[in-house]
């Protein structure tokens, strides 16, 4: 999860909760908080979240992905507290962040030891280049083309018992989440990944494979969605 990143507008409690530094409930609050304000602007809205304090801020911020942010970096593995340092580089080389993100000639002529500081070593500074190279490395930008189950768009078209195509977008030591294409991933619990017993949920799917679900119940109120690969 703290590799690839995660959506902060289309995610589920269950799924931000392994981001780091949130816990179940405070991404209850973050999805009380889209569900009474709207979608996140940008990075700094979280602040407004109830028991988003700045140290948490601190630990989760870099996971967190704001798609249509005026701040290309919040859809970035970049931390809030690097931004500055992006900034200065864009602007040592005459350009913007959105032109270091879309030039690879220009990102070459970054002189990366110029920007070390105390806090700001080496290691981190080649973290931030590769995340200009391909920000927002989420698995589901690969997803464009696929095609989910049409008059499908919300919890409320869903029906136990109906089969349709999803993509996991995440796996876990519990099972699988799966995009279905109503804006809420659904949980394919490790018990309903096979017909035969499944020790490792990895070794039945992985991050981007294209599946076919049933539905098993859904939770409105809850946002929850329960499905099966049996």
């Amino acid at each position: 999860m703290n590799s690839v990143g995660c959506e902060i507008n289309t995610s589920s409690p269950e799924l931000l909760s392994f981001v780091s530094g949130l816990s179940l409930k405070t991404a209850g609050n973050i999805i009380r908080f889209r569900e009474d304000n709207g979608a996140i602007g940008s990075s700094l809205e979280l602040l407004k979240i109830p028991g988003m304090g700045v140290r948490t801020y601190e630990q989760c911020a870099g996971f967190l992905r704001v798609r249509n942010s005026p701040n290309t970096l919040d859809a970035s593995g970049v931390h809030p507290e690097s931004y500055h340092v992006v900034e200065m580089m864009a602007e040592d080389l005459g350009g913007k962040v959105i032109d270091l993100i879309k030039n690879e000639p220009l990102r070459k002529e970054i002189e990366i030891k110029k920007y070390i500081t105390g806090p700001i070593g080496l290691p981190t500074l080649k973290d931030i280049l590769k995340e200009l190279a391909k920000p927002g490395r989420d698995p589901r930008a690969k997803f464009e083309s696929f095609s989910f189950s049409e008059g499908v768009n919300t919890l409320e078209d869903l029906e136990p018992g109906t089969k349709m195509p999803g993509i996991v977008t995440n796996v876990t030591a519990f099972g699988a989440f799966v995009d279905i294409g109503v804006h809420q991933d659904g949980l394919v619990h490790i018990s309903q990944l096979s017909d035969s017993f499944v020790k490792n949920p990895l070794d039945i799917v992985k991050v981007h494979q294209k599946v076919i679900v049933t539905v098993l119940s859904v939770d409105i109120p809850r946002k929850r969605i329960a499905l099966s690969m049996k």
